[in-house]
Order: C-alpha cells, then structure tokens, then sequence
C-alpha cells in the first residue's frame, strides 16, 4: 500500500534578535509625585537603564569596548578580557563575552553587593576580589599590575581609560535623549563614576546645542555610600574624564540617596539602584532651582540600574 504524499513547506524564516541589538534605545521615565510641585514649564525625566539585557547603562559601554578592541585586533578568542569594576560593567563584560565566546577576569572589591557577585559566578566569571576599604581604586591597582605582568595573556579592557567608553554614549545616550525630548531639553544631569556616561552624553547634546548645561553630580564625602561613583578630588581620576566639561558640579550625599531610593519606590513605583537615587536628587535640585528662577527647563538624567543588585542592603527596611 502506498503512503500518502506529504505536502513538504519549507522552514519559514524566523525574525529573531542577538542581546547585542537589545543594548540601547531605552525609555524615558516621567514622574506623578516627586515633581508634582515643580511648575508644568519645568520637567524631569529619566533614562530608564536598566532595561538594557544586563540590567544597566554599563551594557552600551562594554560593548563598544569589546567591538572596539575586535576591530583592531587587541582582542582575540586567545585573550582574556580583564578589567576591575564595581559590578555593573563586569556583568556587561560577561554577558557579552558569554555570547561572543570570550573568556573574562575582573577585579572586584570585596564588598560589592552579594547579588553582583552572584550573577558574575553565575556567568562563570573569574573574580578577584580586593580591599574593600581602597574600593574602586583598590580594584584599579590590582588590574593594573596583573596586565603589566602578563600582557600578552590578557586584553586590557581599561574602562576607566578607553575612549570606547565614552563614545559609546556619544553615538547611542545623547542621540536617544535629543530624538526623545525632540531637542528641548535645556539640562543633562549624570553622576561621575568611570565618567563615560557624562562625558559622551554630553559632548553629544552640546554639539547639537551648546546653550544646553551639562551637569555633573558626584559625593559629596570621599566616604560615602554611592556606589559606582567617584569623589573625584580624592580619587584615581580616569583618564577620560574631562574636567572642563561640566557647567556645574553638585555633590550629593549618601542620606539624601537613600531618602530618594525610598521614595522612588514607594511613590512613583521606581525600584531603582543607589546612583539612580542619587541622580534623581541632583536632577530635582536642578529643575527646582530653575523654577525659583522662573525659568523654563527640561532635566534628564539618567537611572543606571535598578535596586535588584542592592535589596540586600539594610537602608530598605528604614
């Protein structure tokens, strides 16, 4: 008995997505109660980063970093990526070496929230851990001396120093903040860590119009409870770090943070991490300074990460 004819179909073609292409284009946040007594011709927003496939604005700078070094040759499947992070660009650096077949070392400081380590474990990354009373500068100085012994071992990823870092945000942060306001936005506001996101975001919206005031936010205590920032006048300084660029500076302190943390929230149902908190605290002062001035104004700043990495510490309870 013969079988029925089968009536074959080809495999259609499926539309289907890298992380690489999720990195970037991320929204913009408005607010109900934390603005609700600015006047309607002052408005804040915020860049919401941590809808970026690992969970933070550091994915748009590990990837330029690593398409960077691809292009001319520095890293290859026989190299290590090493670098020394507070977490977020580690995380970057080993979901994106996941997916493209790199192997990765970091140095990390021991303190670095549990939920930061454990996704890097997870990733099956190869940690090292330093003091944790030196922080990111401690971590700086042990990476240092490991790529100086072994170069030919490791690519030197180097956040604190590769333009790749910043350029990053000149080509994707600033571009997305000017189409999204549709050019009326009259202040940037970020904080200061490597310095990537403030240095890139804003070259790109002052090229597009220099009137626009960049300002930069950072503790306002060499100890402080801030994490991913820097006190810049008593801190390794990167190397990409452009002092001049700033219209303003503001210090922010750590009480204020996670005062603001608490009520992102509880009132407006933002769970965000610490330096988003504390973004969140300069961007007010600025948008309500402009309204004692009577001035119109249109703040973004940017919310790096949410509070995953960061429930386990005790401020939340307060």
């Amino acid at each position: 008995m013969a079988l029925p004819k089968l009536d074959i179909h080809p495999m259609p073609r499926i539309e289907a997505t890298s992380i690489e292409q999720l990195i970037g284009n991320t929204p913009l946040l408005a607010f109900r109660s934390l603005t609700a007594h600015l006047p309607e011709n002052v408005q804040v927003y915020a860049k919401a980063e941590w809808t970026n496939p690992g969970g933070s604005v550091k994915d748009r700078a590990a990837l330029n970093i690593i398409r960077s070094a691809e292009a001319s040759g520095a890293l290859t499947r026989d190299k290590i990526l090493l670098d020394s992070t507070s977490g977020n660009t580690g995380i970057a650096y080993a979901m994106i070496g996941a997916a493209k077949g790199y192997r990765i070392k970091l140095f990390l400081p021991e303190n670095a929230s549990p939920e930061r380590i454990a996704i890097l474990r997870a990733y099956g990354v190869d940690i090292v851990f330093t003091d944790p009373l030196e922080g990111s500068d401690g971590a700086i100085r042990g990476v240092r001396e490991l790529a100086a012994q072994q170069p030919d071992r490791y690519f030197y990823a180097d956040q604190y120093n590769n333009p790749a870092n910043w350029e990053s945000h000149y080509q994707t942060t600033g571009v997305e903040i000017w189409r999204q306001t549709a050019g009326h936005i009259t202040h940037f506001v970020a904080g200061l860590g490597t310095s990537g996101t403030f240095v890139g975001t804003s070259r790109r919206l002052k090229d597009y119009n220099p009137a626009i005031e960049a300002i930069s936010l950072q503790p306002d205590s060499p100890f402080h409870g801030v994490e991913g920032w820097k006190h810049m006048p008593t801190a390794i300084k990167p190397g990409i770090y452009d002092e001049t660029l700033a219209d303003r500076n503001l210090g922010i302190s750590t009480e204020a943070t996670y005062v603001m943390a608490r009520r992102l929230a509880r009132e407006e149902g933002y769970l965000v991490g610490i330096s988003a908190a504390a973004a969140m605290v300069g961007a007010l002062q600025v948008a309500e300074e402009a309204a004692e001035r009577g001035e119109d104004a249109l703040v973004v700043t940017l919310f790096p990460d949410n509070a995953y990495k960061y429930l386990s510490e005790s401020f939340w309870r307060e």
